[in-house]
């Protein structure tokens, strides 16, 4: 049976959890640009893991771009591009799914160093797929610079965070206008699934 002390630690870890999705739920509703939700959400991704780096990386065509990110070097954002199979995260991408590692990433087979960025010398990496509408469509990396063993608690966070950011990307594609003149019942009595439209 847990003790009461490990059952108050895991208690504040899921109101922490809570308040995390709450936070980018409330981006979400909010008309802000697309860059200012992402650096939202990288910065809340920060605070809830004490991680050293997160980085989102969006897909344009095969490849994925550098778009948003915690760390201080602006001059990479919609620079650093690879390829949807290039390095881990290219791997994330292609493979669909998460992966975590907890020391000496940089050692991995996948690994692919950019030299601009200083997060090719961390030792842990958690990565989740970005998903919109069930389709890959980017990346989100978490990266400590001392080796760090990740839970299932923050894997499952990052996964969960990588579908909401699929969400703001399928939202920002619809004008306020397109908002208030739907017919929102005859989306939800019509057959089939709903589909966006451009």
């Amino acid at each position: 049976m847990p003790k009461p002390k490990d059952l108050e630690v895991r208690l504040e870890r899921t109101e922490q959890q809570l308040r995390l999705f709450q936070k980018i739920s409330r981006f979400m509703v909010r008309e802000m640009s697309l860059q200012e939700v992402l650096q939202g959400v990288v910065s809340l991704v920060v605070e809830y893991t004490q991680c050293d780096s997160c980085l989102v990386y969006l897909a344009d065509g095969e490849d994925l771009v550098l778009c948003a990110s915690n760390t201080p070097h602006p001059s990479t954002i919609g620079k650093v591009r690879l390829r949807r199979k290039e390095g881990l995260t290219g791997w994330v991408a292609s493979e669909r799914r998460l992966v975590a590692i907890s020391r000496e990433a940089y050692k991995d087979p996948r690994f692919k160093t950019f030299g601009e960025l200083p997060e090719d010398t961390y030792e842990a990496f958690l990565s989740s797929p970005v998903i919109a509408r069930n389709r890959v469509v980017g990346v989100i990396n978490v990266q400590h610079r001392m080796p760090h063993q990740h839970t299932g608690s923050e894997m499952e966070v990052l996964t969960t965070v990588g579908e909401q950011i699929g969400c703001v990307l399928v939202l920002a594609r619809m004008s306020p206008d397109a908002v208030d003149s739907a017919n929102h019942v005859d989306l939800v009595l019509s057959s089939g699934p709903v589909s966006m439209k451009q």
